[in-house]
């Protein structure tokens, strides 16, 4: 188990629709608040609000972070979200894959001036260019 596993969380939020969702996710990686948000199909949703159930249709996002970030993610979110009191909920991730953990924790750092020359990072999903294939 990676070391950075105890400091990266999964954050579960839902959205009114899935333009919200994305803009949502947008802003978050855009921030680097989240190295990766996933937007995941229409679900209904089952609750008590103002004395009454609720059925309603919402787009659940799942976004990976860190401890250290979640402060700011709750805040940026609770500022552009149509909900008044808007699902927002950390969960630890206890072990994790260490390269992605590792790329994790990264992606989220508050950013530092660009050096010169600097080579562009490759998410977790994607080959390198310069992967020997021989």
């Amino acid at each position: 188990m990676a070391e950075k596993s105890l400091d990266a969380i999964v954050v579960l939020m839902s959205a009114a629709s899935r333009e919200e969702a994305a803009r949502l996710a947008e802003m978050l990686v855009g921030a680097r608040l989240a190295a990766c948000v996933q937007i995941m199909p229409e679900m209904e949703s089952i609750y008590h609000w103002e004395g009454a159930i609720r059925r309603d249709p919402e787009i659940l996002l799942l976004a990976k972070t860190t401890r250290g970030r979640f402060e700011e993610l709750e805040r940026e979110v609770r500022a552009l979200h149509s909900y008044e009191t808007p699902e927002i909920i950390a969960l630890s991730i206890t072990a994790g894959s260490a390269p992605y953990l590792d790329w994790l924790g990264r992606t989220v750092e508050p950013q530092r001036v660009a050096q010169p020359n600097a080579q562009p990072e490759n998410p977790p999903h994607s080959k390198s260019a310069t992967t020997n294939k021989g």
